[in-house]
């Protein structure tokens, strides 16, 4: 063996697959740790092969069976900062069958100063694996709306609202507003970028708003005070069965909160209004995924009649890692010792990470002339069930089912939750156009004129006024084509309501958005 004096340190036995400057810096971390024990390189490059660069031997990828075996193995670090996903994702299928801890180092442009240190490892995670490589962006479209501006983001503090909020920052508007009902999430994002302005020496105006969007005189107050020009609208109640369960609370907010941002932003002469939607309101089967559609609907039949305000609206599906996405409940629940739960095997859901998406809704409204509806290529849709399999398997374990009795940790199949598709998709209508950026596409939807949708929101806020569940159920049945209330609605309602005469959360109840 190559590791000289350092075998007798003990800790993990590593081989660091990469013998570039990533790697060798690690490895010198690495020699004064006795966490780790590095026993030789992985490389691809030929000339590399054979030799030893301070004591430690580079092997090719084709040893690598061989060289884990005779000594001792425990996990391989990817010291490969500037690789593709896909190629991360090729070597990780490689190494997957040798049953090593597989840690990585996050991308280049994570890595402080370019240095590496002890500090940057970190477990492989499925962002990892599953989000593709950005596309770069078109750096016009990024400044137009923002750049030296007034910019207001509602619901600031939730995962796709703080992710917009930190990218509009490096945009450098002048001020930049927050606005949330949630008084932790508004104090966390507030805390982070005032630290960062603090650090980045920055002059940017950054104001925390404590308020809800369907209280109307806050709202025109805030407009009236600080003359946004660019107003990000992320608010919003998303969690498919908590909207099911609170459909008051829930229109209030998304369909009235979200008309009541747009008659202020008219009324105070705002620029762009960019609201984010969701592929749920395409053909919804749930209420969550109909308020969305009827918000789209809102905006669509303002911008016919104004010239005020542009308005345009970003769907996309799920973002990875967010508060509702499935990939932190399976952290959990794989912490936890199993099982993964979902709610069918052939379930699909589209994934993006949160701060592509955050990207692509700020170049989508910066094309927006009035009314656009825009929708994210979100790529291939991914089978839940393979993506729980792969999670356990990147936390080093393996599945149990019947084929694998000795198996960690199991997966297991609970049913559809009310509301609940077995896919998603992005277009009512089927004719996207392209636009000047490869992953925006703008839909032709159909849309009514604000005659024309007025009744129905007045029925719709009379129901709510009366608590009529039915009421707002029948109201959106008649506004928003093609809603099909699913049938497990009411039986999972009850379910989640009692369970032997008392008051259950359900454990998934924030599963996969």
């Amino acid at each position: 063996s190559s590791t000289g004096a350092s075998a007798e340190k003990g800790g993990e036995r590593i081989l660091i697959y990469g013998a570039g400057s990533a790697g060798l810096q690690i490895a010198g971390a690495m020699a004064h740790s006795r966490q780790f024990t590095v026993t030789g390189f992985l490389d691809d490059d030929v000339s590399l092969q054979g030799h030893t660069i301070n004591g430690v031997t580079v092997y090719s990828i084709d040893e690598a069976e061989e060289i884990i075996k005779v000594e001792a193995i425990t996990g391989i670090l990817l010291a490969l900062p500037s690789s593709s996903r896909r190629r991360r994702q090729e070597i990780f299928d490689f190494l997957h069958p040798f049953g090593v801890h597989i840690l990585t180092l996050p991308g280049i442009e994570a890595l402080a100063e370019g240095t590496v240190s002890i500090s940057d490892i970190k477990e492989v995670d499925i962002e990892d694996l599953l989000g593709r490589d950005p596309v770069p962006p078109v750096i016009e479209l990024l400044g137009r709306c923002i750049k030296g501006k007034v910019v207001l983001v509602t619901g600031a503090g939730g995962s796709i609202g703080s992710e917009l909020c930190r990218q509009i920052f490096s945009l450098h508007p002048a001020t930049l507003l927050l606005l949330d009902h949630s008084e932790f999430n508004l104090f966390t994002i507030h805390q982070e970028l005032e630290n960062r302005a603090i650090h980045e020496k920055s002059r940017i105006n950054i104001v925390p708003l404590l308020g809800n969007v369907a209280d109307q005189k806050a709202m025109e107050k805030i407009c009236f005070t600080y003359k946004p020009s660019t107003l990000y609208h992320a608010a919003a109640y998303k969690h498919v069965p908590m909207v099911e369960q609170n459909p008051i609370e829930g229109l209030r907010n998304n369909v009235f909160g979200t008309l009541n941002m747009a008659k202020t932003a008219i009324k105070n002469e705002v620029g762009h209004f960019i609201l984010i939607s969701t592929d749920k309101a395409v053909r919804p089967t749930s209420i969550m995924g109909a308020s969305k559609r009827l918000c789209e609907l809102v905006l669509q039949a303002l911008a016919a009649e104004t010239t005020t305000t542009c308005f345009s609206m970003v769907r996309f599906g799920n973002v990875l890692g967010s508060s509702g996405s499935v990939v932190p409940l399976f952290r959990r629940q794989i912490k936890e010792g199993g099982p993964l739960t979902i709610t069918h095997k052939d379930i699909t859901r589209y994934f993006m990470t949160i701060p592509e998406a955050a990207q692509l809704v700020i170049q989508a409204g910066a094309m927006a002339r009035g009314g656009d509806v825009f929708l994210l290529d979100m790529g291939e849709p991914v089978r839940i069930i393979d993506l729980a399999r792969r999670m356990i398997e990147l936390s080093g374990l393996s599945v149990r089912d019947s084929e694998h009795a000795d198996g960690d940790i199991e997966i297991s199949v609970t049913g559809l939750r009310p509301g609940e598709k077995l896919y998603e998709e992005l277009l009512i209508a089927d004719n996207p156009m392209t636009t000047e950026h490869p992953r925006i596409f703008k839909a032709h939807e159909y849309y009514l004129s604000m005659s024309e949708l007025m009744p129905h929101l007045t029925a719709l806020k009379n129901a709510i006024s009366d608590c009529d569940e039915d009421g707002i159920r029948a109201s959106l049945k008649n506004v928003v084509r093609g809603f099909t209330p699913s049938e497990n609605s009411e039986s999972g309602r009850a379910e989640i309501k009692t369970h032997n005469g008392v008051s259950v959360e359900p454990k998934s109840i924030l599963a996969y958005g």
